[in-house]
């Protein structure tokens, strides 16, 4: 099938969950899938084995900024991430003229866990620092990622999904069950 023309997307309603390592090393999978579907359905779950290419497309900002970061970020990301599994959810909201990226950005707290709001997954289920990471030369560890933004969701869908995969999966859903994350 083909890759429906851009303009029939309205990005608005779609994001991308990424569960980062960390996630996955604590078990904390279910727990946070959960939470974020309290906020959008979630229309496919997916485990995958991070290439380098996705892992760079992904954290291009990182890569540009990297001078302002004390890092090196692509050793960091290629350690981190490369080879080893995330689990990767595509989200969509059914409430018009609601920004879908920014809702669940809000549901996810502050990049630094020590220092989100109660109540957000990064608060509540986050354990490290941006201080611990700047001692120990690393990226902090903060459990998931979503879009940032409208272009960053179709970004974000064509890195992790694949253009490919449109035609199937952006859609509205029929029903707001989630999907089964597969084991490895």
């Amino acid at each position: 099938m083909t890759d429906p023309a851009p303009e029939r997307v309205d990005w608005s309603r779609w994001t991308v969950v990424l569960l980062k390592p960390d996630c996955l090393e604590r078990d904390l999978v279910d727990a946070v899938l959960e939470r974020v579907s309290t906020e959008i359905a979630l229309i496919v779950v997916e485990r995958v084995t991070v290439a380098d290419w996705q892992i760079f497309v992904h954290y291009w900002d990182l890569l540009a900024y990297r001078h302002r970061l004390d890092v090196d970020v692509a050793a960091c990301l290629r350690d981190r991430y490369v080879g080893h599994d995330v689990v990767v959810a595509l989200g969509y909201s059914a409430t018009p003229g609601v920004d879908t990226a920014t809702r669940v950005r809000a549901l996810l707290g502050d990049f630094d866990p020590s220092t989100a709001e109660p109540g957000t997954i990064r608060a509540d289920l986050g354990n490290d620092s941006l201080a611990a990471a700047r001692r120990e030369h690393r990226l902090v560890d903060n459990l998931i990622h979503t879009s940032d933004d409208v272009t960053a969701a179709a970004r974000d869908f064509h890195t992790w999904f694949g253009g490919h995969r449109a035609a199937d999966l952006l859609r509205p859903p029929a029903t707001a069950d989630r999907p089964e994350v597969p084991t490895p």
